[in-house]
């Protein structure tokens, strides 16, 4: 047998891949579990994206290779999203790459900018893939600390005591998760600020502004942003089309050549219909996010009553997906998560996933209809 790769031995597989099969096998035996672990949308994508997609069926260019630069109109549709909700303006010929989901550009970004022995500061609490591909590439993750107290949010001045001659890149993802924590326009000038005199390369991961948040921003908005700055974003949440993996990426242009780089040698562009499709979910009206909201609104308020019966405590200020919720002190959060998963059936994440200033939290998911997080709720006795 031909051994695999040394670059595997410094990653595990991913813990809702492994966790789900425990599940899913949970489930073939007739247990009824209920799924709050992952935040992949249960709701329709608008209707006018799913027409979009199927009309275009037909046209003579829908099953050809694609521009790996994505339709000359996605990027217009990206460029005027940005315009419009976070006063952002970006060229969209130059400044906008469309991503086969912004998983993908986390990536492209590490090989696009990444040597051996780079570092990386990565978010602790954050999510588990910044640091796994950032070893995967060769590089080291340096992580940083977000803590409750300081509203999950790094404290750039410890920052600053470090020793940062190595690192080259910064993940950061506000509205953040798993916390649902926000960033003002203050803290954004700050860690511009803070890239520039130390010579990083912020990559802002921005897939939650729309979901339970009215003030969303961009860290491009920051003044001289885009010297050392790149947003990336996504359509899965805001418009409930996780499946049709549509991301962007945005930024300088110097910086999304070198991405683009990276991404022509892994990729030979994205399905055509689902461009059409994300072109006109980007065009919705203000009606689409009072509407998503509205429901994910009634569910949150469902996740607290069931959070607070499971002896839990939680932030109402928090945004996004999901509901971050600081468990009993006598429990793990790995412990925590398997009592309720076999005395309620009940499947939750564990926080320390997210990084050891995870542990003692768990999160719960939105991605539920009221029926299955009410039943929830009267299972927990």
């Amino acid at each position: 047998m031909i051994d695999g790769a040394k670059r595997l031995q410094t990653v595990e597989e991913y813990y809702f891949s492994r966790k789900l099969r425990e599940v899913n096998l949970l489930i073939e035996s007739g247990k009824p579990i209920i799924n709050l672990g992952i935040g992949s949308p249960d709701l329709q994508p608008p209707q006018k994206a799913l027409t979009a997609m199927t009309e275009c069926l037909n046209d003579t260019k829908a099953h050809k290779y694609q521009s790996y630069q994505g339709l000359p109109e996605l990027r217009d549709a990206i460029a005027s999203f940005y315009r419009e909700h976070f006063q952002v303006n970006v060229s969209a010929s130059t400044e906008v790459l469309p991503l086969m989901g912004s998983k993908e550009g986390i990536m492209h970004i590490s090989l696009a900018f990444l040597n051996e022995g780079d570092q990386v500061l990565i978010p602790n609490p954050g999510y588990p893939t910044y640091a796994s591909v950032t070893k995967l590439v060769g590089a080291s993750p340096l992580l940083y600390n977000l803590k409750e107290e300081n509203n999950w949010l790094p404290d750039i001045m410890e920052l600053e005591k470090e020793d940062l001659s190595k690192v080259k890149l910064m993940w950061i993802s506000y509205p953040h998760m798993p916390t649902g924590a926000h960033a003002n326009y203050r803290f954004y000038e700050d860690l511009v600020a803070f890239a520039k005199r130390n010579n990083i390369l912020i990559v802002n991961d921005n897939p939650y502004s729309f979901i339970l948040n009215s003030s969303p921003r961009s860290i491009l908005s920051a003044t001289g942003a885009k010297e050392v700055c790149l947003e990336m974003n996504s359509l899965s949440k805001t418009f409930n089309m996780a499946g049709w993996r549509v991301g962007m990426v945005l930024g300088n242009n110097k910086y999304i050549k070198d991405i683009l780089k990276v991404k022509s040698n892994m990729d030979s562009g994205m399905f055509y219909g689902i461009q059409k499709g994300a072109i006109e979910a980007l065009k919705c009206s203000k009606l689409w996010y009072l509407s998503l909201n509205n429901v994910y609104e009634q569910r949150r308020e469902l996740i607290w009553k069931l959070v607070t019966k499971l002896n839990c405590q939680y932030n109402e200020s928090s945004s996004g997906l999901f509901v971050w919720a600081k468990i009993p002190e006598y429990f793990t959060s790995e412990e925590f998560v398997e009592v309720v998963l076999k005395n309620y059936h009940i499947f939750i994440a564990p926080g320390h996933i997210f990084g050891s200033n995870g542990e003692g939290y768990v999160r719960f998911s939105l991605c539920a209809s009221t029926d299955d997080i009410e039943e929830a709720i009267a299972r927990v006795k």
